[in-house]
């Protein structure tokens, strides 16, 4: 199952509350913060980013795993809560490659795109300390198939040790 975000960064063009993003002002999410609802957070490009709570304990408890779309600074603290977490780190084929993805949205400034590239550099460098496993995306079909591979295999691993209680 997938997690959505809260974010206190406006919407974009066409997405919609509860479905890209869970929307809210600054205050709200340091609110949330505070009374320990957000598992994982961190700021980016002077906004917030977190994984709620309420997001993702139901579907543990249900039994379902939970893909989290997270940076860094957030898989530090979804490894220090879930140490058993498995972690996926999405890599670009190259910064270049990145940067063009990025100006081909269409949404991005050129300053935010730059920013963006940067922290993705430092993003990269971390990962191999960070992540179980590093997918490359180069095509999205291919770099699809070898996430769901992995998650398969969480699946079908007998005697999987069951999640930390949240």
């Amino acid at each position: 199952m997938f997690s959505t975000s809260a974010t206190t960064r406006p919407s974009r063009v066409n997405e919609q509350d509860g479905r890209e993003y869970h929307f809210m002002g600054r205050d709200e999410f340091e609110r949330l913060i505070g009374a320990g609802d957000v598992l994982e957070w961190a700021e980016y490009g002077g906004h917030l980013y977190g994984t709620l709570r309420s997001e993702v304990v139901p579907l543990l408890a249900a039994g379902a795993n939970v893909v989290l779309d997270i940076e860094n600074e957030g898989a530090k603290q979804i490894r220090a809560s879930f140490p058993n977490a498995v972690m996926i780190f999405i890599r670009p084929p190259s910064i270049d490659e990145l940067e063009r993805r990025l100006n081909a949205r269409g949404d991005t400034s050129p300053t935010d795109i730059a920013r963006r590239v940067s922290v993705a550099v430092t993003q990269i460098e971390e990962a191999p300390g960070l992540y179980d496993h590093i997918v490359l995306n180069d095509d999205l079909d291919t770099a699809i198939g070898r996430v769901l591979d992995i998650l398969s295999s969480l699946s079908a691993a007998p005697n999987r040790p069951d999640p930390p209680p949240i």
